[in-house]
């Protein structure tokens, strides 16, 4: 991670290296609190801007309602914040990460009366699975962990502590020669990979699992399912195997972090190199963040 110069911590800038919280901030031993991934593009004009920035706020607010957490900050205050982070650390591309977490004071798992705290760090990060993995794709595996039911796991919610289950996974694969993780759920369907949503083509034809089932309401997925509609292809919100991924013509994940990231094998078989709709959507998607695109401006919020 290459340090930026500023974190937001509860209202205000502090210096990067200043940063710190107590060894008992409840969060750290019990992993309540929720979090948001976002990006910050510089366009081909030169300005930046924040992809989402309201969606995921959004999303983080309802991640705290989830939890029983009450965030002190407000939806536009939060963007508010959002922007001065990047503007004071004086970023023209970068990634953000909102926190909101539990602070110290009672141990114990009710500690009610501890304060909600809110960090905002930003920073230079390049793509999450490498500039190759955008061009050429990714070997991934079906992890042997299983994603938890929806009432054991609060999909909905980007939640802390969730995604222990997530590491399990993605450390599995990456120590069996893997990039990423497919996780199951307990009946054995598709859910995402350990930290992207999944797409699978065949026959023209897109499928990703549905909202429902033990996933996150991806953002990237959402724009995803937007932008494949708009270039003419039809998109099935539906459950899927391990073996209609085997069968695809194409696999691809997205994700804030992994953006549009092809899937060349699973599990040893061969799915091949990027195909048609994939690159479709990724020479949209990024014509959009960080090309000239004269649309869908309404998801960037600009910082110059």
């Amino acid at each position: 991670m290459k340090k930026a110069t500023y974190i937001w911590l509860d209202g205000e800038l502090v210096p990067w290296d200043d940063a710190n919280i107590h060894v008992m901030t409840h969060t750290l031993h019990y992993g309540l609190g929720a979090f948001e991934g976002i990006r910050c593009y510089k366009r081909a004009d030169g300005r930046s801007a924040v992809f989402r920035l309201d969606g995921h706020m959004k999303r983080l607010l309802e991640s705290c309602k989830i939890v029983t957490l009450k965030s002190p900050y407000n939806r536009q205050q939060l963007i508010d914040a959002t922007v001065e982070t990047i503007r004071a650390n004086e970023l023209g591309s970068c990634y953000i990460r909102p926190l909101v977490f539990v602070g110290h004071g009672a141990m114990g798992l009710y500690a009610i009366d501890n304060p909600t705290r809110v960090m905002i760090a930003a920073w230079e990060w390049g793509a999450y699975l490498g500039d190759e993995a955008l061009n050429h794709g990714i070997r991934a595996k079906v992890s042997s962990y299983t994603r938890p039911g929806v009432n054991a796991f609060m999909a909905r919610g980007k939640i802390v502590g969730q995604y222990v289950n997530s590491i399990l996974a993605k450390r599995e694969a990456v120590k069996s020669g893997y990039h990423e993780a497919i996780l199951l759920d307990g009946n054995g369907y598709v859910t995402e990979a350990s930290g992207e949503n999944i797409f699978a083509v065949r026959n023209g034809k897109v499928t990703t699992t549905p909202l429902g089932a033990s996933i996150l309401a991806g953002i990237t997925r959402d724009t995803s399912i937007t932008l494949l509609r708009e270039l003419g292809y039809e998109v099935i919100e539906g459950r899927m195997t391990r073996d209609d991924l085997y069968v695809a013509d194409e696999v691809f994940f997205t994700g804030t972090a992994a953006e549009v990231t092809p899937v060349r094998e699973i599990d040893d078989r061969e799915i091949g190199e990027p195909g048609p709709i994939c690159k479709a959507l990724q020479a949209r998607y990024f014509d959009i963040v960080r090309g000239s695109a004269a649309d869908h401006h309404e998801w960037l919020t600009w910082i110059d």
